[in-house]
């Protein structure tokens, strides 16, 4: 189908979530890590899929161990104690996801690819907004897109750069602030309620590309919601499907749309 034109007042920028949106990180890849960090030290903690899922209402690893050792007997009892086995664990858990990213066991979902070219070749802008630690967002990109994979952002904030996490707004904040943009003029794509509602709540639109994780969460506000950026059905609002396979994936004119259409189809759930 033939390419239409931007125009100055459509979409400028795409910002990327990272865990979960641009891979399934969070089951495949810090899971994982985690169990092998705990391994490491002689710890018998372990993080299965389903206790997984349940803590991903934390935001952030730190976090995230401070509240499960909050449950356990077997914690360190001081808070200087837990402070100091969080960070060994995190330093842990970051070198042990480094290692399965080169080794292929994380990789892009399919479509984000595809999409990530098409913005490129269009001169639709790209940033990354993540509350994870940017070691972890170096070590998938690098792996996925190569030495220069920074070069396709032109704005990168990741977990070190705010002092509050999502859902809170800050990232989103520091990303528009560094572009130079209005959040009418950005489009989110979010994988989970909490970068959903810290996009929102810096009035940058979303889109839902929903993850393992988040396959029946509730989300409000989004303008549009889907199971993945690799195809067509599935999609609320539906897709056109004039002169396409409901295998296609998603593309830019389609996020265009979205984009353009925002004030209709803002209020889905």
């Amino acid at each position: 189908m033939p390419q239409r034109p931007l125009k100055t007042a459509e979409l400028q920028a795409v910002l990327w979530d990272v865990d979960g949106t641009l891979a399934e990180t969070e089951r495949d890849g810090h899971r994982v890590a985690f169990n092998l960090a705990f391994e490491a030290l002689g710890m018998p903690w372990r993080w299965e899929v389903a206790d997984y899922g349940v803590l991903l209402q934390v935001t952030g690893g730190r976090e995230r161990l401070l509240h499960d050792m909050a449950r356990r007997t077997d914690a360190p009892a001081t808070a200087r104690e837990r402070l100091m086995l969080v960070e060994e664990l995190h330093r842990l858990k970051n070198h042990f996801y480094a290692e399965q990213v080169r080794a292929g066991a994380v990789v892009l979902r399919p479509g984000i690819a595809v999409l990530m070219g098409q913005c490129a070749e269009r001169g639709v802008r790209m940033a990354i907004a993540t509350t994870t630690s940017r070691v972890n967002v170096q070590a998938l990109l690098r792996a996925q897109l190569g030495s220069r994979w920074a070069s396709w952002f032109e704005v990168i904030v990741c977990g070190e750069d705010v002092r509050h996490k999502k859902p809170d707004p800050e990232v989103y904040l520091k990303v528009l602030t560094g572009l130079k943009l209005g959040p009418l003029q950005a489009l989110a794509i979010e994988d989970s309620p909490g970068g959903a509602a810290a996009a929102r709540a810096a009035d940058v639109p979303v889109v839902v590309t929903r993850s393992v994780y988040f396959e029946q969460a509730i989300f409000d506000s989004a303008i549009a919601i889907g199971p993945g950026l690799d195809r067509r059905d599935g999609w609320r609002p539906a897709l056109s499907g004039e002169g396409r396979d409901p295998g296609d994936p998603v593309s830019l004119d389609d996020l265009l749309d979205w984009h353009a259409q925002m004030d209709s189809v803002s209020q889905l759930a």
